[in-house]
């Protein structure tokens, strides 16, 4: 994939929506192969500029995990989950390449997960949100991450052992499927949560939609995603290589909230935070120095787009008794 190059195309119909999750698909099966958002980067470089193999590329952005050797981005997997408020704990919990450097926040801490609840991950990639979630709800419950990437199911399901090992816990499974689709059965999860995946989607209604399906009457939603605060400059919003990595995709947080509503959801809260942006273009993230190139004079990258962190809860049927309504 020349990601350098590459183009959206034009979502007008099936097909259309088609080839993009397959131009997705296939960007993040290079990220699971080559182990980092960074490498990728580095790999589609390289093999642009030296007309050196894919093979080869693939061979030196696999040696390590982000930053540094792979490329000119500037921080690590580790050092992006520490700046958007994972603990060293929970990061420590996680086994190692579950961590691809493709969090835009935290989920599993706005969602308060409690023991014994089913969770659901959607675009769980490695597994990090997963394991740690299955550590937050123990023994008595249960996640479920679901990811449209066989690369990514494949490396989740070896992450497996490693988690089992540290917390004694069998209480992750990974399923292969698409978000807009997902395999699990209605009203059997207590949460959904999603980490820099709903952006991805060419059909975001229809995520929403899911997500209201599978939630159990009261259960709840906590996104952390990327959203616009005004429309991207086209130059940006046609390039593939910001569709993969979460900007292209992304829509008005005026349009999140609507179609979180439209699905039937209740208490709907947004919370801004392009703190996270400035970070990543401080950061010299090769995509954001890309973005900076296309917009206007004088704009940065936080003045279009933002980390959001999105909740939300399914009305639960009223359960009036002689202590009144829960």
């Amino acid at each position: 994939m020349n990601t350098k190059t590459d183009t959206i195309a034009a979502p007008d119909s099936a097909a259309a929506l088609d080839a993009i999750r397959g131009q997705v698909r296939e960007g993040y099966a290079r990220i699971a192969q080559t182990g980092s958002w960074s490498a990728l980067q580095q790999d589609a470089s390289s093999s642009s500029s030296s007309g050196s193999s894919s093979s080869a590329s693939s061979s030196s952005s696999s040696a390590c995990a982000g930053g540094g050797c792979c490329g000119p981005a500037t921080f690590t997997p580790e050092q992006l989950a520490t700046a958007i408020g994972y603990s060293q704990g929970e990061i420590a919990l996680t086994p190692e390449g579950a961590n691809m450097g493709l969090s835009c926040g935290n989920p599993t801490a706005i969602a308060s997960l409690r023991p014994g609840e089913v969770v659901l991950d959607l675009g769980a990639g490695g597994g990090f949100d997963c394991f740690i979630a299955g550590a937050k709800v123990g023994a008595t419950g249960k996640v479920i991450g679901v990811d449209m990437t066989p690369e990514m199911i494949s490396k989740a399901r070896r992450n497996i052992a490693s988690y089992s090992s540290r917390t004694r816990l069998a209480n992750v499974e990974f399923r292969l499927g698409e978000i807009e689709h997902l395999p699990v059965a209605d009203a059997s999860v207590d949460v959904v949560i999603s980490n820099c995946v709903l952006n991805l989607s060419p059909d975001k209604q229809q995520v929403w939609q899911e997500i209201a399906r599978v939630l159990k009457p009261g259960g709840r939603v906590a996104v952390s995603d990327l959203a616009l605060l005004k429309p991207l400059p086209e130059a940006v919003s046609a390039d593939l290589e910001a569709l993969v990595g979460c900007v292209a995709g992304a829509v008005l947080v005026s349009e999140t909230r609507a179609q979180a509503a439209a699905a039937g959801l209740a208490g709907i809260e947004l919370k801004s935070k392009p703190e996270y942006i400035d970070a990543m273009t401080n950061w010299e993230d090769p995509l954001y120095r890309k973005i900076v190139e296309a917009l206007p004079a004088g704009s940065k990258p936080s003045d279009y787009i933002t980390s959001l962190d999105v909740t939300a809860s399914k009305p639960g049927a009223c359960c009036c008794g002689p202590s009144g309504c829960c």
